[in-house]
């Protein structure tokens, strides 16, 4: 699914009423009835549900719903906040039918100070600002925004919450802005609901299809993207009947150190559930009897000293190498993936050690195979990339590096961004917190390199593994709850989230 600028959603508004053809306040209508299914699925009657309206198109948005919600005998008030005289077209004709509606309630606000607390079983809807916003709310709107806030009801925003900036940081207005626990957004996400400093504000998100001209869609370009199943259903490569175990390529995992042969354990098992053919894992020899038992299916090579990574071995065997998990940054480990770095053409799957040892020696990403596959969480990325101000700043690095290297870098959380080399970033649409454990980084790098082992781009095998890492952490989670869930957990559900793409 792509996700559009806020001047390309105007764009795709301004095309779908050109084309389809259709008038502007009819594609309103439309917009507000998705709204409504939603509501009334979710709402009983018996809750008075108050919607606050500023004078655009958002507000029009929500007098529309009022009076759908009206005629389906739904307690409403409307509240128009009044911070300008002048009004949109279509918030126009939508006021003045609400004012031929007997027995709704709608109430001009010219001062939130004086405006009594709400019930705390009302339900707030908030369609003050759109997502064209382009400054801090203030004056009037910022006080409605604020009395909003300090209520105890449920919030739902239309579209964005009232006084978020979608395609830029917050931060100036960051106190004058809705804290919803519901966005219903149209046809698209927006961009800043992909990242952290917004989630207080954004909550639980929704994507309402309003039916915009799908031309227009298709054809309109972006560099950003959300990655629903149906993108990895239709890249999914499936087994041929005469195929056999050299068909699916064969990995090498360069992982392990005393006291950490646990990371290897993890990334092994999930390397060899990614449908590769044949995988070897080089290990000090501490870790010979705990990966011969623990993951008979891979073969071994051993390092040559007891507790740590120090030697390359023969890489011509090999289509992919995965490197870090549980590594340890001991000085022959150090030079030994320098030495590493100089030798291979192929991939390369960078995680843990393997960055912090990079971070340490920046250099040498001129140096990395093109399209390799980085997998930080922030703080590794912070000690490569540096620090950023904000969640905006830090993606446009993500996208300097990617550009810069040839690389593709996976910058893990809640919606996972992983950036291309030619600076497109998928946000992942899997996932729970439950995954926030030790351990659960490892099973993403085992994976994504048994993918591009078995004949996965990097860039495919980056954004694949990344969705199905997510899904099995979700399955987990089903089953499990998120308290309790160890990285193991996500490893045992890798088969069931595989098995989603075939049945």
């Amino acid at each position: 699914m792509k996700i559009l600028s806020i001047d390309n959603v105007r764009e795709a508004d301004n095309y779908t009423i050109k084309n389809e053809p259709v008038k502007s306040i009819d594609l309103m209508e439309r917009a507000s009835f998705q709204l409504f299914k939603w509501i009334k699925k979710r709402l009983n009657k018996s809750a008075t549900i108050v919607i606050f309206a500023g004078p655009g198109n958002n507000g029009g948005d929500g007098l529309a719903l009022a009076r759908m919600l009206h005629n389906a005998k739904y307690h409403v008030e409307v509240k128009v906040v009044k911070f300008t005289d002048k009004f949109s077209g279509d918030f126009k004709t939508n006021l003045n039918s609400l004012n031929e509606i007997d027995g709704l309630h709608i109430e001009e606000i010219v001062d939130a100070k004086k405006f009594p607390n709400l019930d705390d079983d009302n339900v707030i809807v908030d369609a003050i600002f759109g997502s064209g916003l382009s400054r801090p709310a203030e004056g009037l709107a910022a006080d409605v925004i604020h009395f909003i806030n300090n209520q105890s009801c449920v919030r739902i925003s239309i579209d964005i919450p009232s006084g978020l900036f979608a395609d830029k940081h917050s931060a100036s207005g960051i106190y004058s802005i809705v804290r919803a626990d519901y966005t219903l957004s149209f046809q698209f996400p927006k961009l800043a609901f992909m990242f952290a400093e917004n989630d207080q504000f954004v909550g639980e998100w929704h994507i309402l299809n309003i039916g915009l001209h799908p031309d227009f869609i298709n054809h309109v370009k972006t560099n950003n993207y959300y990655i629903l199943k149906e993108d990895i259903v239709a890249n999914f490569h499936k087994r041929l009947k005469f195929s056999h175990k050299g068909t699916y390529g064969h990995a090498l995992l360069i992982a392990g150190s005393y006291g950490k042969m646990g990371a290897a354990i993890l990334a092994s098992k999930a390397c060899l559930r990614s449908g590769l053919g044949l995988l070897h894992v080089h290990i000090p020899k501490v870790g010979y009897q705990i990966l011969q038992t623990t993951c008979p299916e891979a073969m071994l090579s051993i390092d040559r000293y007891d507790n740590y990574f120090s030697e390359v071995p023969n890489l011509a065997q090999f289509n992919v190498i995965g490197i870090g998990p549980g590594l340890g940054m001991e000085h022959q480990s150090i030079m030994a993936l320098k030495l590493l770095i100089q030798s291979t053409k192929v991939p390369l799957v960078m995680d843990a050690d393997a960055l912090n040892i990079l971070a340490e020696n920046k250099t040498w990403m001129a140096f990395l195979p093109k399209n390799s596959v980085l997998t930080p969480h922030p703080k590794e990325f912070e000690r490569i990339a540096g620090k950023w101000q904000n969640d905006f700043e830090k993606i446009e690095l993500q996208k300097a590096m990617a550009i810069k290297h040839g690389l593709i870098i996976v910058l893990k959380g809640a919606h996972t961004s992983v950036c291309l080399p030619s600076g497109d970033v998928y946000f992942n649409s899997t996932g729970n917190p439950g995954m926030a454990t030790g351990g659960s980084g490892d099973v993403l790098t085992g994976l994504i390199t048994g993918l591009i082992a078995s004949g996965y781009s990097s860039a495919k095998a980056a954004i694949i593994g990344t969705y199905i890492h997510g899904m099995a952490g979700d399955f987990a989670s089903t089953k499990l709850g998120q308290n309790a869930m160890i990285a193991g957990d996500i490893v045992d559900k890798i088969p069931k989230a595989m098995k989603q793409f075939f049945d």
